[in-house]
């Protein structure tokens, strides 16, 4: 994955964390943290957050599905769900073409679990339903 791409997908989470106008240190650490993974500088990240670059079209379903994850990660990292953060993550899930329906079950299945964190194997099959 280019360089570019990683820091658009990285801007993505900061655009979440942005959405109920604050930045918990919990999510800006949660960032960072990924951000590491995918070979992006903290200097990179910070300068994302002061500038997010916008959405760049992600194509494969597995990509759909971890970076929907990873969006969710970032919603509930601070423990809080706001209404903003919903409906941006709603948003975002439209903009790589998943399904309203699809979307709603998964932030629906989020209050069934320790600390809103839905394990990757059941978002799986949450995708799987709508899509197969």
């Amino acid at each position: 994955m280019s360089s570019l791409k990683k820091q658009a997908l990285i801007s993505d989470l900061i655009v979440l964390a942005h959405a109920d106008d604050k930045v918990t240190a919990s999510e800006y650490d949660f960032i960072q943290r990924l951000a590491r993974r995918m070979d992006i500088t903290q200097a990179e990240v910070d300068a994302l957050f002061q500038h997010p670059l916008p959405s760049k079209p992600i194509f494969s379903e597995l990509e759909r599905i971890i970076h929907f994850h990873k969006l969710l990660l970032v919603m509930n990292v601070d423990g809080e769900i706001h209404e903003k953060e919903v409906e941006t993550i709603k948003e975002f899930g439209l903009k790589m073409g998943i399904r309203p329906a699809a979307i709603d079950r998964i932030l629906n299945r989020l209050n069934d679990y320790e600390h809103k964190l839905i394990p990757s194997e059941e978002l799986v099959k949450i995708f799987q339903t709508y899509y197969n």
